[in-house]
């Protein structure tokens, strides 16, 4: 299993994924990079900017069908 198959399972069945998360169980350095392969394939996945005291960083999630269709996805 690729790492974009492992980071697609996840987003389907576990949730959202953050790059810490990506490293820890997968060992993937770009999940960025991961997302894009997924959003070119057509995969709608949204992205939302954490904050944390003056750190920040992604959060990926994938946009199911329902919220699709509400989003005119």
């Amino acid at each position: 299993m690729t790492q974009t198959d492992a980071i697609l399972r996840h987003l389907q069945e576990e949730g959202p994924l953050t790059p810490i998360e990506a490293l820890n169980l997968y060992g993937c350095f770009r999940l960025a990079a991961r997302v894009a392969d997924l959003r070119a394939l057509g995969y709608p996945i949204e992205t939302e900017i954490v904050k944390r005291g003056t750190k920040s960083f992604a959060r990926y999630r994938l946009i199911h069908e329902a919220e699709q269709m509400v989003a005119g996805f």
